[in-house]
């Protein structure tokens, strides 16, 4: 896989019937090894091993309703009620992060209300904090830590 713009880790990596699996931390199970996985993968250690993320606070793929249809965040961050904290929406390295990508975690955040975004093509991160108050949004220079979030 390509090298990407995060720190190295150790996946657990097997191969299966020809193709490449990664065990997924938070999932608890092998899924199958695809650019936009490698992305989340090494984001979600990311998060955990250098921005101190806890791992049970973590949530990959989950479902959502949105207009009458189900969609899949990619990662959800909770705080420790269960309200989510945090939509990171992934994209294959060579997916150009474009509009396109910020209009699909926006309209996940109409569901969630979530107070930070992100997204990250594992080359490019871009972190926004949304206020709802002023209905203003800004982008941060890193991701912050998980003790950087505001309450």
């Amino acid at each position: 896989m390509l090298a990407l713009n995060l720190p190295p880790t150790d996946l657990r990596l097997s191969q299966r019937e020809g193709q490449t699996y990664v065990f997924d931390t938070l999932r608890r199970r092998h899924i199958r090894l695809t650019p936009e996985e490698w992305v989340r993968q090494l984001f979600v250690h990311f998060l955990i091993e250098h921005k101190g993320y806890p791992q049970e606070m973590l949530a990959n793929e989950v479902s959502l309703s949105l207009n009458s249809t189900t969609k899949r965040c990619d990662t959800v961050l909770y705080d420790t009620e269960a309200h989510p904290r945090m939509i990171i929406e992934y994209k294959a390295p060579h997916i150009a992060l474009s509009q396109r990508v910020f209009d699909q975690i926006s309209r996940y955040n109409i569901v969630l209300r979530v107070p930070y975004l992100i997204v990250s093509n594992g080359l490019e991160h871009y972190c926004c904090q949304v206020d709802y108050e002023t209905q203003t949004y800004q982008f941060l220079r890193d991701i912050p830590s998980f003790n950087q979030l505001s309450k």
